[in-house]
């Protein structure tokens, strides 16, 4: 209470005091004497607006804004139209518009002396920083820097009406003139790039064009990822690989996926992996009515069930392979809709574990499939890989197998299958990403098979919208074929996380081809693949294959020896590369 009326009290003083001094100068200026009467109604009147109008004997000083200036203005205003009013004919009009204007700049003027006292930086500027961006996120990071070691040079602006002006005294540049300031020998020690909506190849060219003359960059995340009531200084983030590879497809319909998910029963397999985990959290997002998470990792299920605890997803533990129980599941359940990523994925693993990855992937898929047919679920969507493709390796051709029974099975009018084919994604479990990233963190030599191996990259969350964009428009019998961009050298994607590191002395060693493993993946088997209305999506030819023949040979493959060739009897285009191998 004493401090309520401590800070009323002092804001009245300061009213009476200025409302004096510039009332005796206005009346000094207009060569008036001095009139008490009309000075003590004025006062009353600023008195009263400030106790009733926007609580203004409350405004925090130390806190001054823009805003702070316009209410101030507001209240300041008020009562000089009443004071013109009471006084029309016997105090000049002008001379009370000019005492009001002395009045708001000397309160304007003691206000903001005040805000820089007290906010002003007893830190040392010692270093120095450029923020690229002079929107709304520049201009908050500056402030935000203000109490911070770092001295803001410049803003650098690729507008050109900006370029050449000013924000609190910092001088707006292009980024040439940046270049022509800066020596490459004396570095600046920090470049801000504030432009969160920003696209990958944007900030991937500014990370190219001005790493040479910066210490370090860092980046605010992406409009979607910023919290709005943290400070934007302290979400800065060091530029990572994932932040120059990423893609971000300018044709995702959200409204679409939006319509597809929302208010259905959605079972998504292997819903503890990278890409399963991933999809359930679009489905959540995206308006799923119930959640059925299928995965037979205890551990994966339970990190995901923790992380989507308040959409309460009904968890089921349990491996695609066994028909019995996931019959079950189907029955109890009844989805609308089935998201199938339950796969062995890893190459090399695969290669060793033949015939696990053959009865989980083959006969999971088919298990999955039959059970979706049966429970007439409406949509079956299919997780596929590049590595389908012309496969070289154990996995790919399980996949491609996997694909050629979506496309042929016999189903009935109200179940629609479908397949989505796509490359690797940037950070999943078992990618090169967290792998270089342990090795550097660790100090030691990155490792890379090959130097002319490549892959297509894209960012999980990326890839899943499209997958679910995808399966909202199949009809029932597509392969889709996400757009992955240009392949990507993983010699250079290793040279690139170095560099960002800053760990110059880690070098790249070749350790040589895995069994499996191909130079480049391919995502169309032929040429004969269709345009859909999403720019990010085209549809691969339809392969035929006799489904009671494929069942057969699926059977064959079960019990024959010789599981390699009866593979290639399935795939003829499976050349299996057996690429020697020997881990250190």
């Amino acid at each position: 209470m004493l401090q309520f009326l401590n800070k009323k009290i002092l804001n009245f003083l300061v009213i009476i005091v200025l409302s004096f001094i510039t009332f005796w100068w206005t009346s000094f200026i207009f060569h008036l004497n001095m009139a008490w009467n009309v000075l003590a109604t004025i006062i009353g009147l600023r008195i009263l607006a400030s106790f009733l109008i926007f609580k203004d004997f409350s405004l925090s000083w130390s806190k001054s804004t823009q805003k702070t200036f316009l209410l101030k203005t507001v209240v300041v205003a008020v009562p000089t139209v009443i004071s013109m009013a009471i006084f029309y004919g016997d105090v000049r009009l002008a001379f009370l518009i000019s005492e009001a204007s002395f009045y708001l700049v000397s309160i304007s003027l003691a206000m903001y002396s005040y805000y820089y006292y007290i906010n002003r930086s007893g830190v040392s500027k010692t270093k120095s920083l450029v923020i690229y961006g002079a929107g709304k996120a520049g201009n908050k990071l500056e402030d935000e820097f203000r109490g911070s070691e770092y001295k803001v040079k410049y803003f650098v602006d690729d507008d050109k009406i900006l370029q050449g002006r000013s924000i609190d005294g910092i001088r707006v540049i292009s980024k040439q003139k940046l270049k022509e300031l800066v020596d490459t020998k004396n570095k600046y020690d920090l470049l801000v790039i504030a432009m969160p909506s920003a696209s990958k190849d944007r900030i991937k060219e500014i990370h190219e064009n001005l790493s040479p003359y910066f210490k370090q960059i860092k980046i605010l995340p992406t409009i979607e990822e910023i919290l709005r009531d943290k400070n934007f200084s302290a979400q800065l983030k060091d530029i990572s690989v994932e932040d120059l590879l990423a893609r971000h497809p300018k044709d995702l319909d959200k409204k679409a996926i939006k319509k597809f998910i929302g208010n259905k029963k959605v079972l998504i397999t292997g819903a503890g992996g990278s890409i399963g985990s991933e999809i359930a959290r679009q489905c959540a997002s995206f308006g799923a009515s119930e959640l059925i998470l299928l995965d037979h990792s205890e551990f994966n299920l339970y990190q995901i069930a923790e992380e989507l605890c308040e959409f309460k997803p009904y968890l089921v533990m349990q491996s695609v392979s066994n028909l019995e129980l996931l019959d079950k599941t189907f029955e109890k359940y009844k989805p609308d809709i089935v998201i199938h990523a339950a796969a062995y994925k890893h190459v090399p693993l695969v290669e060793d574990n033949i015939g696990e990855a053959i009865i989980n992937n083959i006969i999971g898929t088919k298990n999955t499939i039959d059970c979706a047919i049966k429970h007439d679920v409406k949509k079956f969507v299919l997780i596929s890989t590049d590595k389908a493709v012309r496969p070289t390796n154990v996995m790919g051709t399980t996949k491609r197998i996997c694909e050629l029974y979506a496309q042929n099975i016999n189903t009935p009018q109200n179940t629609e299958i479908v397949a989505v084919r796509f490359g690797n994604v940037l950070g999943s479990s078992g990618s090169v990403i967290p792998k270089f990233k342990a090795q550097i963190e660790a100090g030691k030599n990155i490792t890379v098979t090959h130097p002319d191996i490549t892959r297509y990259f894209m960012l999980i969350p990326e890839a899943c919208e499209l997958v679910l964009q995808a399966g909202s428009i199949g009809k029932g019998g597509e392969i889709f074929i996400l757009d992955m961009g240009e392949p990507i050298k993983i010699v250079d994607l290793a040279q690139k996380m170095i560099e960002l590191s800053g760990r110059s002395e880690i070098q790249i060693e070749f350790s040589g081809l895995r069994p499996g493993e191909k130079l480049y993946e391919e995502l169309l088997i032929n040429d004969s693949d269709m345009k859909t209305e999403y720019e990010s999506i085209t549809v691969a030819g339809k392969t035929e294959y006799d489904i009671e023949k494929l069942n057969q040979d699926i059977k064959e493959l079960l019990s024959c020896e010789d599981k390699i060739e009866k593979l290639k009897e399935i795939v003829p285009e499976f050349d299996h590369k057996l690429n020697y191998y020997s881990p250190k």
